[in-house]
């Protein structure tokens, strides 16, 4: 069966047609076609998938789309207008990726973390970001990254 799902994305009003249960990342990637969004474990574990829905993280390969209904949504695509966040900026400066496939994941955690933190310390930022897995270890060079992008986000 499927059903109308009306919500907005990255800042722009959408509407899909799909089943209720589909979850939020083949709908992003598959209908709509914003692939920076990835599927890794698709158990909600690993954190590649993560999005922010109303403004908080969430695992998008967990979530029914039914349940982002009237409900804002926003991919790493839609993280800024013109050119890089301050957060993805940092992620570059500080050469934080190796593979990769982690990264928007990281990145949208890290972005909400500065967000309701805007100059953890070491210790909060290990505890916000143990959510997101890297298999290629570049945990020092996100935390650093987001200690970089903590003097540039405060006033985003």
């Amino acid at each position: 069966m499927l059903t109308k799902v009306s919500f907005q994305l990255n800042g722009k009003q959408v509407s899909v047609e799909v089943d209720p249960n589909t979850p939020l990342l083949w709908v992003i990637r598959d209908t709509l076609g914003f692939t920076g969004t990835k599927y890794s474990c698709g158990m909600g574990i690993c954190g590649s998938c993560t999005v922010h829905i109303d403004g908080k993280t969430a695992k998008s390969c967990i979530t029914p789309i039914a349940s982002v209904a009237n409900k804002s949504v926003m991919t790493i695509e839609g993280l800024a207008k013109d050119g890089l966040h301050p957060v993805q900026q940092a992620w570059v400066d500080e050469e934080v990726p190796q593979c990769g496939y982690c990264q928007p994941g990281q990145i949208m955690t890290a972005v909400e973390l500065l967000k309701n933190n805007p100059n953890p310390d070491d210790a909060e930022i290990d505890a916000a970001m143990k959510g997101v897995l890297c298999r290629c270890g570049t945990y020092q060079r996100i935390r650093k990254a987001i200690h970089v992008a903590s003097g540039e986000v405060q006033d985003d």
